[in-house]
């Protein structure tokens, strides 16, 4: 890959390839998967955590020596070892269940998984003989065949420790897992094979290039099943919509737009052009205009943007609006608020029915900490207000343009200047 990262880490569409292959497998083995690493075991503990089970291998050898380090994990433990690696993000759960299943009815050591191709790209070919059996997997350039070994396989256990053991040990150089597989079929052992239907399972991610063309297939793929679950692309090729997201019906998906992490969108939403949305919940009939959404809820009824910035730990409740170029953090904004353009809204607690003037701020850092706006239902926020935090608006109250509020504001009052101090009590025809 030609990167300080490990191959397994690099990221496909927002997931580490290491962790696809994770997916495919753990609804199949009965315990954790065991990952067999040569270096920066840290760095994979740290993203897939409990997931696995991992081992160092101090001086990596080839993948008979790999293999070989999980036998003390799983010796005793299993009767069948499925083998793959770590840059197979695109191997299905059905394909490798079909493989575990050939292999628990094989009386012979070993399937694996093959597929046709005409381009080698550095996989094995597998040989025949005229009763079709296979008979051996050779170099990419030693035969015609079009049969590809993919480089997974289902061993028995018994015979896998046995034969690796005895490669492990061996002085001979030459011998390798192909070699061991064919000395199997001159035993009078049957090689048993799953065929792909899809060969683009069988990818393995080398370098850039694939990892560049294994996202875009990828991405056409989950573009194309929400397009026929009823959501609309307006330009399939210029979206990019990761795995974890889930959209409803109706939604419209304008260019240049990218969801990623997980992300749930609703029904009849409008999201785009150029947005980005990670890791938030958005409701029903939301709109979503060149903006970013991050680690945010919005709920029904809400529209954004153009040109705003929701961040970590804002909430907007239904039928809030945040106009252009508005930003809250770490906030709730109560049901029917609007929130003006140019205006900045950081731990704040807002109630309903609020009007947010245009150039409003909450001052939330005093230099040590940050502290807390708490707005009320029905307050009316002044265009360029200052909320110097901690402060407390209470119900009904209003400010003038220009104040910097230093201190709480009681109900049904008006506030104005700098600083800010009470104007008048607000009458009902107010």
């Amino acid at each position: 890959m030609a990167s300080t990262i490990p191959t397994g880490l690099h990221l496909l569409l927002g997931k580490p390839l290491v962790q696809y292959v994770i997916d495919a497998v753990k609804d199949i083995v009965e315990d954790k998967p065991v990952i067999v690493i040569g270096e920066r075991i840290e760095e994979f503990q740290k993203i897939i955590g409990d997931q696995a089970t991992f081992i160092l291998q101090d001086h990596p050898s080839g993948m008979e020596d790999t293999i070989l380090q999980a036998e003390g994990k799983l010796r005793g433990v299993s009767d069948l070892v499925l083998v793959t690696t770590a840059d197979k993000p695109l191997l299905s759960i059905e394909t490798l269940a079909q493989l575990v299943k050939e292999q628990s009815t094989n009386a012979g050591p070993v399937t694996i998984l093959t597929f046709y191709g005409d381009n080698p790209h550095g996989f094995g070919r597998v040989v025949r003989d005229g009763n079709g059996e296979i008979s051996h997997i050779v170099g990419e350039d030693q035969t015609s065949s079009q049969e590809l070994n993919a480089g997974v396989y289902c061993f028995n256990a018994t015979w896998l420790w046995e034969k690796l053991s005895q490669i492990v040990s061996s002085t001979n150089e030459e011998e390798n897992l192909a070699k061991v597989i064919r000395r199997a079929v001159v035993d009078g052992q049957i090689i048993q094979a799953v065929q792909l239907e899809n060969s683009t399972e069988a990818v393995q991610i080398q370098n850039r290039v694939i990892l560049a063309e294994t996202s875009a297939a990828l991405r056409s793929q989950i573009n194309q099943d929400w397009m026929l679950a009823g959501v609309t692309y307006i330009d399939p090729e210029r979206t990019y919509i990761d795995r974890d997201v889930k959209i409803g019906q109706d939604t419209i998906i304008y260019p240049d737009t990218y969801v990623y992490g997980e992300c749930w969108i609703g029904e009849g939403c409008r999201i785009g052009p150029n947005s980005i949305i990670h890791r938030s919940k958005i409701g029903n009939r939301c709109t979503v205009l060149s903006s970013v959404i991050e680690d945010a809820i919005i709920e029904d009824d809400v529209d954004i943007g153009p040109f705003s910035h929701m961040r970590k730990g804002a909430h907007l409740a239904q039928g809030v609006h945040v106009g252009n170029f508005g930003e809250v953090k770490n906030s709730y904004l109560g049901p029917g608020t609007k929130m003006g353009h140019f205006s900045y809204i950081g731990d704040g607690t807002i109630g309903k029915n609020v009007n947010i003037g245009a150039g409003t701020i909450t001052c939330n850092f005093d230099g040590k900490k940050k502290n807390p706006t708490i707005i009320e239902d029905n307050v009316f926020i002044g265009s360029d207000t200052m909320l110097v935090a901690p402060v407390k608006l209470e119900k009904d109250s209003r400010t003038g343009a220009g104040s910097v509020v230093t201190k709480d504001v009681p109900g049904k009052t008006i506030v104005a200047g700098v600083p800010a101090r009470a104007i008048r009590k607000l009458e009902k025809n107010d």
